[in-house]
């Protein structure tokens, strides 16, 4: 399904921003995409990779011009942006954003009288990476996007702006902008919330010979993976979705308390339900499903411990056109199996190197 717009406006141009430029401009090459950055080289990098028009800074009243602006800065600036737009908008341009909270623009918009023409937006996915550098089309391929609008904007506006998100390859689901707070509060923001607190808990009781860093597991780096992301991301979303944030640290608070009830009272039969209940719930999640970082496509094989062992394998999936990420034996494997990690850039890659693996006669060791 082809949705024309003839032109279309970036005001950040970072790993989401770019992401969904390289998509238009790949789905529909014809479209004049230009944008802002807060960088004279991210602009120039984007000009030499022909994903823009322009190589230089553009005014307010040019990026205005767009049939579509995609807000894709911290909410706060947004906000600003959005103020600076409004006196030069013409009457058919849509604002959206990219933004992983929705109440505080919402309420911006309404104020300022745009409430007519603003979808929020928010692609459910990402990476430990920053940067337009970093931004791939692939990124956003079959990955959730989030809309949320109000009854002011036509429900034309917002089925066209739909199929378009649609026809650049993520899945678009529609949800009210507090509906969209409060579920990305428990997906998302509070899990980034205990991934860093329990990462700050280790730091603080590790000893003077970093111990707890040495035989740090699988288990650990898995959980506290998400804790790579950008501070200053978090420092802003946690300041805009205040409320539902809050809100949840106080019901996980809840939770937590059944399992240091439990354990006090030595209760087996509390502690099985409720680890049961959790790996229930968690092996019904949907499979490499992508969210605010990427998926990490990666497998665990039993290596022999002699010489040229590791770099037979490389060379296997060298001489197959795979390229590997990262590559490394495990020292501490309490909750992983086999001794070597192999982490790929793609799950085409990961699913290749392990045909290709397990059909030379190596162990091979997946999780969910």
């Amino acid at each position: 399904m082809e949705i024309k717009f003839n032109k279309i406006a970036f005001i950040g141009l970072g790993l989401i921003g770019g992401s969904i430029a390289r998509a238009i401009k790949k789905y529909y090459p014809d479209t004049e995409i230009i944008a802002h950055a807060n960088h004279i080289e991210t602009i120039q990098q984007a000009f030499a990779e022909q994903v823009i028009s322009n190589n230089e800074f553009l005014s307010i009243d040019e990026l205005a011009k767009a049939d579509i602006i995609f807000l894709c800065s911290p909410v706060k600036y947004n906000i600003d942006y959005i103020k600076q737009l409004k006196p030069y908008l013409s009457a058919n341009t849509i604002l959206t954003d990219v933004g992983s909270v929705k109440g505080d623009i919402h309420r911006a918009v309404n104020e300022l009288g745009l409430s007519d023409r603003f979808i929020g937006g928010h692609p459910m996915a990402g990476s430990e990476h920053t940067g337009f550098e970093y931004s791939s089309v692939q990124l956003l391929e079959n990955a959730y996007y989030v809309l949320t609008t109000n009854r002011d904007v036509d429900s034309t506006i917002t089925s066209r702006f739909k199929d378009y998100i649609q026809s650049l390859g993520p899945i678009p689901i529609t949800l009210s902008p507090e509906e969209h707070d409060f579920s990305t509060a428990a997906i998302s923001h509070l899990p980034h919330l205990i991934s860093a607190s329990l990462v700050n808990l280790v730091n603080a009781e590790d000893n003077e010979d970093e111990i707890l860093k040495t035989i740090a597991a699988g288990g650990f780096r898995d959980i506290t993976r998400i804790s790579s992301s950008s501070p200053i991301m978090w420092q802003n979303i946690c300041l805009s979705n205040r409320d539902e944030i809050l809100k949840l640290m106080n019901l996980y608070k809840a939770q937590f308390a059944k399992f240091e009830k439990a354990v006090s009272d030595s209760d087996p039969d509390e502690l099985m339900t409720l680890f049961s209940t959790a790996k229930d719930y968690r092996d019904s999640l949907p499979v490499r499903s992508k969210g605010a970082l990427a998926p990490s496509y990666e497998f665990y094989l039993d290596v022999e411990d002699e010489p040229g062992a590791i770099a037979m394998i490389s060379l296997i999936l060298a001489l197959n056109q795979i390229s590997i990420k990262n590559i490394g034996v495990l020292h501490n494997r309490e909750f992983e199996q086999g001794v070597l990690g192999i982490e790929f850039y793609e799950d085409t890659a990961m699913k290749d190197a392990l045909a290709i693996l397990t059909k030379r006669g190596y162990t091979i060791h997946t999780k969910k």
